[in-house]
C-alpha cells in the first residue's frame, strides 16, 4: 500500500479545521497528521511530525499566515496550500504568499454552504493537497527563490543598446501552479523597453487584476490586466483576465488585445494554448514564447506552433518549477528551444530577442 500524504491543517477557527480535517480524511490517500489554532501551534507540530503538506489559513491571531510562511520557506522549506477568503485584501495576501513560495491557494467557503459548494470545496482541498505533495522534491532542493526587486530596474540592461527595436516583436508568457512567483522573478528581470509582453497565467478574478496591480508596483515594466482592444505598447505587459481567453490579434493601429469567453480549452479560461496560437498566426517569427511552471500541459501544443512559425522558446527547467508539468510537455514535444534556471529566463528572453530578424510584426489592416 503506497505512502499516505500526511496534512497538518493550521486555521484559528474549530469550525473550518474540523471542515478540512474531515475533507482531509476522506481523501483514500491523505490522513490529518495534526490540527493547530495559531502558527506557534503548528511550529512544534511541524517540527515534531514532519508532515508531507501544511494547510495554512492566511488570517490569524497572534501570528498571520504570510509572517509564518515566510519563516517556513527561509527555514525548512515544503509544500504549503493557503486557505484564503475571496476578497481584495483576501486576494492581495494570498498573491503575496504565492510570491513567498506557498503551491497554491484554496479560497476558503462562507458559512454557509450549499452541497454543491461543498463538493467543489473538497474536490478543491484534495486536488490541490495532491499537487503540492507531488511538488515536495521540488521545494526540498530549490528552497526559496526570492524574485527579484525594483533594484532590477536599474540592473536590467536596456534592449535599445543590443539593437532591438521594441515595436518589431512580441512575447507571450504562460504559466499555472509556481507561476506567481515565477513571473515575477522573470518580469522584473526585464527592461523598461521590452517588446509588449502577453501573459497568461491560470488564475481566477479578481487574483489577476490584483496580480497585475502588483506587478506593476515591482517592476520596470508598466503592467495591467488586459482589456478587449488595447494597442500594444512597448514596455507594457497585458496580464488575461481570470475567465478570459487572451489572444493577439489585428487592429487598425497594429496589434491589439482580443479577449473572448469560448469554452475552456485544456480545461483552462484563459488557456495558454490559445494565446500560444494566435501570436504564432499573427506574429510569426518576430516573437518569443516562455513557458514556465505549471500543472498539466496547457500551452505545449502552441509552444510547437509558435516554434514551427519560426519564433524563439524558452522553458523554465525542471530543477527551478514549483511543477515541472507544462514546461516538462512543451520541452518533451519539442517545442522549446532553450531550456533555462528561473533566474536565467529573463536574460534568456532578452538573447532570443537579440537574435530575432528585425521585421514588422504586424501591418495595420
Amino acid at each position: 500500500m503506497s505512502k499516505k500524504t500526511r496534512v497538518i491543517i493550521v486555521d484559528d477557527s474549530q469550525v473550518m479545521r474540523d471542515m478540512i480535517a474531515q475533507i482531509v480524511r476522506s481523501q483514500p490517500d491523505m490522513e490529518v497528521a495534526a490540527t493547530a489554532q495559531d502558527p506557534f501551534d503548528a511550529r512544534e507540530k511541524i517540527k515534531a511530525l514532519s508532515p508531507d503538506v501544511v494547510l495554512l489559513d492566511i488570517e490569524m491571531p497572534r501570528m498571520d499566515g504570510l509572517t509564518f510562511l515566510d519563516k517556513i520557506m527561509r527555514l525548512r522549506p515544503m509544500p504549503v496550500v493557503m486557505v484564503s477568503t475571496l476578497t481584495v485584501a483576501g486576494g492581495t495576501a494570498t498573491l503575496r504568499a504565492l510570491e513567498l513560495g506557498a503551491v497554491d491557494f484554496v479560497t476558503k467557503p462562507s458559512a454557509r454552504l450549499s452541497p454543491m459548494l461543498a463538493d467543489a470545496f473538497a474536490a478543491d482541498i484534495a486536488a490541490k493537497v495532491r499537487i503540492a505533495a507531488a511538488s515536495a522534491s521540488n521545494i526540498a532542493r530549490r528552497g526559496r527563490v526570492a524574485p527579484a526587486t525594483n533594484a532590477s530596474k536599474t540592473l536590467a540592461v536596456s534592449l535599445g543598446t543590443l539593437g532591438v527595436a521594441a515595436h518589431n516583436a512580441v512575447v507571450a508568457i504562460g504559466a499555472s501552479t509556481g507561476g506567481i512567483e515565477a513571473i515575477t522573478t522573470v518580469l522584473c528581470g526585464l527592461p523598461a523597453d521590452m517588446p509588449p509582453i502577453l501573459i497568461v497565467q491560470h488564475l481566477p478574478q479578481p487574483f489577476t487584476r490584483l496580480f497585475a496591480g502588483r506587478l506593476d508596483t515591482l517592476c520596470a515594466l508598466k503592467v495591467k490586466e488586459a482589456e478587449q482592444g488595447d494597442i500594444l505598447h512597448p514596455g507594457h505587459v497585458y496580464i488575461a483576465p481570470g475567465n478570459q481567453h487572451l489572444r493577439l490579434g489585428r487592429g487598425v493601429s497594429g496589434p491589439v488585445t482580443l479577449l473572448s469567453d469560448d469554452p475552456l480549452l485544456n480545461g483552462h479560461r484563459p488557456s495558454v494554448d490559445h494565446l500560444f496560437n494566435s501570436v504564432a498566426q499573427q506574429a510569426g517569427s518576430a516573437a518569443v514564447g516562455v513557458i514556465l511552471s505549471g500543472m498539466g500541459a496547457d500551452g505545449a501544443a502552441g509552444l510547437l506552433r509558435m516554434r514551427e512559425a519560426g519564433a524563439m522558446t524558452v522553458g523554465q527547467n525542471a530543477a527551478t518549477c514549483v511543477v515541472y508539468g507544462m514546461p516538462r510537455a512543451a520541452w518533451e514535444l519539442g517545442a522549446v528551444m532553450h531550456q533555462a534556471p528561473l533566474e536565467g529566463v529573463a536574460r534568456e528572453i532578452l538573447a532570443c530577442l537579440r537574435s530575432l530578424e528585425k521585421t514588422p510584426m504586424l501591418k495595420s489592416s
